[in-house]
């Protein structure tokens, strides 16, 4: 995930049952054996070295007098000394380190992990509410720079398409040769020549972003456009607030909803995040285990889920039983550690020579999966009338330099298609990120009622207002026009790049803009205040905007 592990690990697989994460686990350490065994030697030196031994020592009769006396003092003189330390310091102005100081010692917010070690991340994250209003701006100031609310014109009529969004594991930008021209090299290796195909009659984007680097990142992000900021919003208190969604809003037009995911009912907490934002059913693996036309728990992948390739074919067919219009989700799964691809496909998509990134062979099956879904839905009745959404919760293993940058980290897919004809096909030259979905597709049907979104409609919005945001190891990075800015999360600009011409991110420009810089700082400051506020006050519904 490009970070340390933090508390929320704990509430992120809390649904996944003893079994499952044991035997997770239980490959893990197997798989790095060479790494388990240097532990257990690094321990064994260290009892052998440095436990000391004891030896009796005849001891004199302490004054008890002096003896309190001097240590009392000592116990004085340590209490403020600790609490300096953990500080940092006498003045008024320190406080406790936290994960994001790491990124004073570092260049790249991606090395704030090296600085880091897991159990301080664990301790400072703890119970933690990561939600306070900064205050940047005044109230009345503050929406007159970014406010979170879309509301659709008055002569809006909608049309009720279906809408289908396939959120793919770690479907990364970086696998698909039809994305990767901007980088100049005529042999970029492709391993998705369906979804190569399908981009050449959808609408997509030359920068297209995840907002998170998890899984539980991407579901609100793309479902209810809210971005991921230092937590996973799922794993916080704000998570039981009311929140919009595609299913929610769509809900009140008369839309029935369903979410799929093929593993264990529960898994991630997909379900419950599912029923908050407005879906009416939720079907998994148990759902695909009643369904007789299928292999049951045969078809299980043995780690995750349902294999993608029979869990999407179930998701064809159940739509067609569904009354229209409406609106699903499925979730994949096979794209994942530990990299395996089904037993008849494993000499089909195989571990090519020279290549080490056991990530291309379970993309190439992703992609043959979904070229077979979309063979069983254009027989459906529902498939003209349906705009398909295709993106990627996250990214994942990179063999690309330019996908391992701070930006190339969160270089997601996202592509709209309608087999109808009616949306327009053709890539964009701005930037897309995945809390952008959300009002698109609603813009795109024509829904009225105003509601609120973090991201933006992206087929009302000229090229150069497009933006994209994320939060890497407690460094923001706003990316607008050509550049993007990187900003702690105390609000401090670390640094400003035009990643157009400097993807690598060598030239700091920070001084050196003047206005493009300070618009730059002074709207990313306006969009996190306005999440901050709105997580603390309950404030993600239109209904219950105004502030208390």
């Amino acid at each position: 995930t490009g970070k340390r592990t933090t508390a929320d690990v704990f509430m992120e697989f809390s649904n996944e049952g003893v079994g499952g994460m044991t035997k997770i686990m239980g490959e893990q350490l197997l798989a790095n054996w060479h790494l388990v065994l240097l532990g257990l030697v690094l321990s064994w030196l260290l009892y052998r070295l440095f436990l000391p031994r004891p030896k009796l020592v005849k001891c004199a009769r302490p004054k008890l007098k002096l003896y309190y006396m001097v240590h009392g003092v000592a116990l004085v003189a340590a209490v403020p000394l600790c609490v300096a330390g953990m500080r940092g310091g006498f003045a008024h102005a320190v406080r406790p380190i936290t994960i994001s100081n790491a990124n004073q010692y570092v260049n790249r917010p991606t090395e704030a992990a090296i600085v880091l070690n897991t159990p301080f991340s664990m301790i400072r994250t703890i119970g933690k509410n990561v939600y306070k209003d900064p205050k940047y701006f005044s109230r009345e100031e503050l929406s007159t720079i970014y406010e979170p609310i879309i509301v659709p014109g008055d002569t809006v009529k909608m049309q009720k398409k279906n809408v289908v969004v396939l959120i793919i594991e770690s479907f990364g930008r970086e696998y698909m040769g039809a994305y990767n021209d901007i980088w100049g090299d005529p042999d970029y290796k492709s391993y998705t020549p369906f979804v190569d195909s399908l981009l050449q009659h959808s609408l997509t984007f030359d920068y297209t972003f995840a907002n998170g680097r998890k899984s539980i990142d991407g579901m609100p992000s793309i479902l209810s456009s809210i971005p991921h900021f230092i937590e996973p919003y799922v794993l916080t208190p704000a998570s039981v607030n009311e929140v919009s969604g595609i299913a929610g809003e769509l809900g009140k037009k008369g839309y029935y909803s369903a979410f799929f995911h093929g593993a264990e009912n529960g898994s991630m907490g997909f379900e419950a995040f599912a029923k908050t934002t407005g879906y009416h059913d939720y079907l998994g693996r148990t759902e695909y285990n009643q369904d007789k036309r299928f292999g049951g728990d045969a078809d299980f992948d043995g780690s995750w889920a349902i294999w993608d390739e029979e869990f999407l074919q179930f998701y064809a067919l159940k739509m067609s039983e569904m009354r229209q219009p409406f609106v699903t989700s499925l979730f994949t799964a096979s794209s994942h550690h530990p990299f395996v691809v089904p037993e008849r496909y494993r000499d089909v998509y195989v571990d090519e020579p020279g290549d080490d990134n056991p990530m291309h062979k379970c993309i190439r099956y992703v992609d043959e999966a979904l070229r077979k879904f979309f063979e069983t839905a254009k027989q459906q009745s529902w498939y003209d009338n349906t705009l398909f959404v295709i993106t990627s919760d996250h990214t994942n293993l990179s063999s690309r330099p330019e996908y391992q940058t701070d930006l190339g980290l969160y270089g997601g897919s996202i592509l709209f298609f309608d087999p109808s004809g009616q949306l327009p096909s053709e890539r964009r030259h701005c930037i897309a990120q995945q809390i952008d979905i959300m009002p698109t597709v609603l813009g795109y049907l024509g829904y009225a009622d105003p509601y609120v979104a973090f991201g933006t409609d992206l087929l009302r919005t000229p090229d150069a207002d497009t933006w994209a945001i994320n939060n890497n190891n407690g460094m923001y990075q706003y990316v607008k026009g050509d550049y993007v800015m990187q900003m702690t999360d105390d609000g401090v600009v670390k640094a400003i790049y035009n990643y157009r011409s400097d993807w690598f991110l060598h030239n700091n420009l920070k001084g050196q803009l003047g206005d493009v810089e300070a618009e730059m700082e002074r709207t990313l400051k306006a969009i996190i205040q306005q999440y901050m506020v709105r997580m603390t006050e309950d404030r993600l519904v239109f209904s219950n905007n105004s502030p208390e």
